[in-house]
């Protein structure tokens, strides 16, 4: 019986069927064991195995189950700092590689999905952020300066425009950059492990890691009911990083994150004449405020919206209320929304917002920390990780490679997200009245 349900979201009710994923029932050997079946565990594994290297991933419960599976399916370049704060924290040539190395994140995502023909709903019509405040707006001119220097298809839409493609006046103007997408999250999960699989890879669903040490120079990672022995392991478990066997002999792989619950819902199809008016020309979109929404129609005309909920996971509707009162603010054509799905997943955020490729011990590599950008990032994550497994220089990884470090005062992490969502709405509230 699977130990971990899928939630009701509309992704599980869309997705093409999962593979068979076997529970681990016996002790076995490969190259590498990675721990985690999302989009970085993956990646990582369907990249490793097409260049001969033996691999075995364990994961919990199914590949996509955790937030992989259950995001917006936004496919975003680039990270969350901008250009001139990564030249500040990495240095002229590092900041300026990194940077140009996130534009390409989404170039990976569609080309495996090409490659590998998933079926997963993608489609590649942009990315729109919109600006609720003036400062939002001289953000986006500097972003978009920034990628235009690159030859980036990106470009400034006035407040016309915006009105236009989101189907909102709410905001005051937009930035719109071609790279991006959408998808079905958990069924490119799906595909990727079929991919993955294809390339000779083996999966075992309904394997929670019990724990991970080192024996006669490997290691070796325990579930309930076997074992996997490798020379080198991959701790792939993002804002699950908990679940992982407390993360084996590393504590502070956990205390490096903080845990969030993205809350979406899903209407049922809207009707054509106010489908019309919400994103004409099928780009996805998010916005720059401190407690962000996102929202996107999927192929059927279903609205779905995300945000933030609330901070213990729990599925009562009370906590979608935030969510919900967006789409009536938002896009008031909508009327009292007719939903037909709602859930949440952890997201990981830490404090300098960026994610970062971490070696453990000999042989030992974890990547994690997407601040709600793992779509596409997750998935370039997976390729560096196996790169680097594979001898790539890290000066050549698109990630920085930088040694764990745990958040301190870790185990205060929910009064101060408390404190911190009230802070962060009232600036948004603020900023929007002053324009």
């Amino acid at each position: 019986m699977c130990q971990h349900q899928l939630p009701e979201s509309l992704w599980a009710a869309t997705a093409r069927p999962a593979p068979d994923t076997v529970a681990l029932r016996e002790d076995i050997s490969a190259d590498v064991v990675i721990v985690g079946g999302g989009f970085t565990g993956l990646s990582a594994a369907l990249h490793l195995a097409e260049r001969g290297t033996d691999v075995v991933l364990l994961e919990a419960a199914e590949p996509g189950w955790g937030a992989s599976g259950r995001n917006g399916g936004q496919v975003i370049p680039g990270f969350k700092l901008e250009l001139a704060e990564l030249v500040s924290r990495y240095g002229e040539e590092k900041g300026r590689r990194l940077f140009a190395a996130a534009g390409t994140f989404p170039d990976l995502v569609f080309d495996l999905i090409e490659r590998h023909q998933i079926e997963c709903a993608a489609a590649r019509a942009g990315w729109i952020q919109g600006a609720h405040c003036t400062s939002a707006h001289d953000h986006l001119e500097r972003r978009c300066d920034s990628w235009a220097a690159l030859g980036a298809p990106v470009e400034m839409l006035d407040r016309v425009e915006t009105a236009h493609l989101l189907g909102t006046e709410w905001y005051t103007t937009g930035f719109i950059d071609r790279r991006g997408g959408g998808l079905n999250p958990l069924g490119y999960a799906r595909g990727l492990a079929h991919a993955a699989i294809a390339a000779g890879a083996r999966i075992h669903g309904q394997s929670t890691v019990q724990s991970i040490e080192q024996e006669g120079g490997a290691w070796l990672v325990r579930t309930a009911g076997g074992a996997a022995r490798a020379q080198n392991v991959l701790l792939a478990t993002n804002g699950y990083s908990y679940l992982a066997g407390g993360s084996g002999p590393w504590p502070k792989l956990a205390e490096s994150i903080i845990p969030v619950h993205s809350y979406q819902v899903a209407t049922r199809p809207l009707s054509d004449n106010i489908r019309r008016t919400i994103l004409p020309e099928g780009q996805v979109s998010s916005d720059l405020r401190r407690l962000l929404v996102y929202f996107r129609l999927d192929p059927e005309g279903r609205f779905v919206m995300g945000g933030r909920g609330g901070l213990d996971g729990s599925l009562d509707r009370a906590k979608f209320a935030g969510v919900i009162a967006s789409i009536r603010d938002l896009f008031p054509q909508i009327g009292d929304p007719d939903l037909a799905f709602f859930w949440n997943g952890q997201i990981a955020i830490n404090l300098d917002h960026m994610p970062h490729i971490h070696p453990l011990a000999e042989g030992a590599l974890a990547g994690l920390g997407f601040n709600g950008r793992g779509v596409a990032a997750a998935t370039a994550m997976g390729k560096a990780l196996a790169d680097k497994i594979l001898g790539v220089a890290d000066d050549d990884l698109p990630f920085p490679v930088e040694p764990l470090k745990a958040i301190p005062f870790h185990g205060l992490r929910l009064p101060a997200m408390h404190l911190a969502v009230a802070w962060k709405r009232f600036r948004d509230a603020q900023e929007r009245r002053s324009g």
